[in-house]
């Protein structure tokens, strides 16, 4: 009994905090920020499979995020795909992507893994530079967002809960995947790999297994994240944002299922609102600097890991979690 009820509480916890989510656009939350902090999110969790539990660094996931973004604008603005399909589109390119690079990338470990992924990730940059369906330096502008089952995704309320169905999907694999005999091969893999070899796992085809699935939801993420803003530019591909997706699972918390989504939160919030905040500081202090703070976004990220690499070395919910389990186990040591 007690195992079933411990098996149940994380899934109430998680449906009282999608519903939550649920409720915000109608507490006056702005729908189109919160979606996009729900795709970054899922961007997030997607590589933190790859990184968290399974032990692989990649600086390419960016190449992951772009390929969806440019395959599922392109199905629904040239193709005129409807939203389901086009999604789907770019999830499937993603994936197909994930599966080229990862055959090459899986063949070396460690920071030569990371290399080759952003070398790879790279070059694909320069393709959506130089190939006319992406637009060059203009990006995809315009995409339609369609209708759905009859529901007008011009709507962003009706898109919003499409974008919230998705991304509950998306988390709802990862949950699946961790908590399965698959996702404990895959953290036998981080812990010890060539333990996990002597048992008799074929450590490199599930590497791939995982990494292709971090692909596509990756993917996943970058083609929502096209039907909410409308437009793939360039961005969605570069290697910062490879590098934005490590700090977001680094600062709420790597290997851990909440962790990524805080991150995002507070990352994609400061992006949004460090303006306003530098705005508020100037008027309280009277310094006329703070009013240039929206303008240095990634000085204020980069203070931001250095803080947490310092002080927070297991994230926002890695460090609430080991103080939760602190205090249980000095109340267990009280009681004995």
């Amino acid at each position: 009994m007690s195992s079933a009820a411990s098996s149940r509480n994380p899934l109430l916890g998680y449906g009282a905090l999608f519903l939550a989510i649920a409720m915000l656009p109608l507490l006056g939350f702005y729908p189109i920020f919160i979606m996009k902090v729900l795709c970054y999110a899922l961007f997030a969790c997607a590589f933190n499979l790859l990184v968290g539990f399974t032990g692989l660094l990649s600086f390419g996931h960016a190449a992951f995020l772009g390929t969806a973004a440019y395959g599922a604008g392109h199905a629904l603005k040239i193709w005129g795909l409807p939203a389901p399909l086009g999604i789907l589109f770019g999830t499937g390119a993603a994936a197909l992507m994930g599966l080229v690079i990862g055959l090459l990338a899986i063949r070396r470990t460690g920071i030569y893994f990371s290399m080759i992924t952003l070398a790879l990730s790279q070059m694909l940059f320069f393709f959506f530079l130089q190939a006319p369906f992406t637009g060059g330096e203009d990006g995809l502008q315009s995409v339609p967002r369609g209708n759905f089952l009859g529901f007008d995704l011009s709507r962003d309320l009706n898109l919003y809960y499409l974008v919230l169905a998705i991304f509950i999907g998306g988390f709802w694999m990862i949950y699946r995947t961790v908590n399965s005999p698959f996702g404990q091969v895959l953290t036998s893999i981080r812990e010890n790999e060539a333990r996990a070899t002597s048992l008799g796992y074929d450590v490199d085809r599930f590497k791939l297994l995982a990494f292709v699935l971090s692909a596509a939801l990756a993917g996943l993420a970058g083609a929502t994240k096209t039907l909410v803003l409308g437009f793939a530019t360039l961005t969605d591909a570069v290697w910062t944002t490879s590098g934005l997706v490590i700090l977001m699972t680094l600062v709420g918390g790597m290997g851990t299922l909440l962790g990524p989504m805080v991150g995002a939160l507070i990352i994609i919030s400061l992006e949004n609102k460090i303006g306003d905040l530098g705005k508020a500081l100037a008027d309280m202090t009277g310094v006329a600097w703070f009013n240039g703070l929206g303008e240095s976004v990634s000085l204020v990220t980069g203070l931001i890991f250095i803080v947490c690499v310092l002080a927070f070395r297991r994230g926002v919910v890695g460090e609430a979690i080991a103080l939760r389990d602190r205090l249980l186990q000095r109340s267990t040591d009280k009681q004995s």
